[in-house]
């Protein structure tokens, strides 16, 4: 049902580096690439099964230090920059054009995140036609205290390459999970229920990059952002937790969806979960339904093949 295509990259400052790229496609003109988030990786097998039944082929990327990219001698996630992602992303597009001439991103949360620095990045060049970006990253969601300690990570990187003792949660975990109360069955190997370390280079690489964001982008194509309707950050299990983003805050996601550039969409879906398309069957037709909406109204608008 998948291809799956290694993508070489240079060497980073823990050695080897791949990413890997997974594909079903049906012989289209369209395609989608989707991004994960993190401490995830692509197995949301619906999501690629929505779009192939549109006529739009699927691709997904594991990025450099996740899931099926994970080498051996590689700590989990860790990156100096968001723009380390981009000569992956750089080269899953160019193999996508060659055989399609539209492309749309779709991205999930840190995923979310990379998306719209990178299209503000190679804006003008016609490589991407849209973005869709599921609860993603905008802002930090913790206490006054830990943002402002974020904020203070500016010492050199190499002092700054050690985990962080913040003791995550696995509520979310939880919430997903067939093993606890969830539906999902994924490697919890390759997502673990706790989430990775989080690692202080790594959030000071993703304050600078929402900095960059929050001080405002031009991303020159239409841009979906789909959050919650409603945030709950609680440590433990609670019922209310299937039906919320115990993630990020959907506040803070629409107040900086703004700032990508000035063509947006934002939708707050009901009793949605982080990653919406994980979230209770109703919940997620609705997603799958302003999906629908948004790019038959945006991304294929007087397109005669228009599904």
């Amino acid at each position: 049902m998948y291809e799956i295509t290694v993508l070489p990259l240079p060497d980073d400052f823990e050695g080897e580096v791949v990413a890997t790229l997974v594909s079903r496609t049906a012989g289209s003109r369209r395609a989608v690439l989707y991004l994960h988030g993190f401490t995830d990786y692509f197995f949301q097998d619906h999501l690629a099964a929505h779009y192939i039944d549109r006529g739009i082929d699927f691709y997904a990327l594991d990025l450099r230090k996740y899931g099926r990219s994970l080498l051996p001698h590689q700590t989990r996630g860790l990156i100096r920059s968001v723009t380390d992602y981009f000569p992956e992303i750089d080269e899953a597009v160019r193999v996508i054009r060659q055989d399609h001439d539209e492309l749309t991103i779709n991205a999930h949360s840190t995923g979310g995140l990379i998306a719209p620095l990178w299209a503000d990045r190679v804006r003008g060049r016609g490589l991407v036609q849209g973005l869709v970006l599921n609860s993603p990253f905008f802002d930090l969601n913790v206490p006054t205290p830990l943002r402002l300690a974020a904020d203070l990570l500016r010492t050199p990187l190499s002092y700054t390459r050690r985990a962080l003792p913040l003791g995550i949660s696995t509520v979310y975990g939880q919430t997903l999970h067939r093993s606890e109360q969830g539906e999902w069955d994924y490697d919890l190997e390759l997502k673990p229920l706790a989430g990775f370390s989080v690692h202080a280079m790594w959030l000071a690489a993703i304050r600078r990059a929402q900095r960059r964001l929050h001080a405002g982008l031009a991303v020159d194509v239409p841009v979906l952002v789909l959050a919650s309707s409603t945030g709950l950050r609680v440590r433990d299990f609670v019922p209310e937790a299937r039906s919320a983003d115990v993630v990020l805050d959907p506040r803070q996601i629409a107040r900086w969806s703004t700032a990508l550039g000035p063509h947006v969409t934002c939708v707050r879906i009901a009793d949605g979960v982080h990653d919406l398309v994980l979230s209770a069957e109703p919940v997620r037709k609705q997603v799958f339904a302003e999906l629908d909406r948004w790019m038959n109204a945006f991304v294929y608008q007087g397109n005669e093949n228009n599904p």
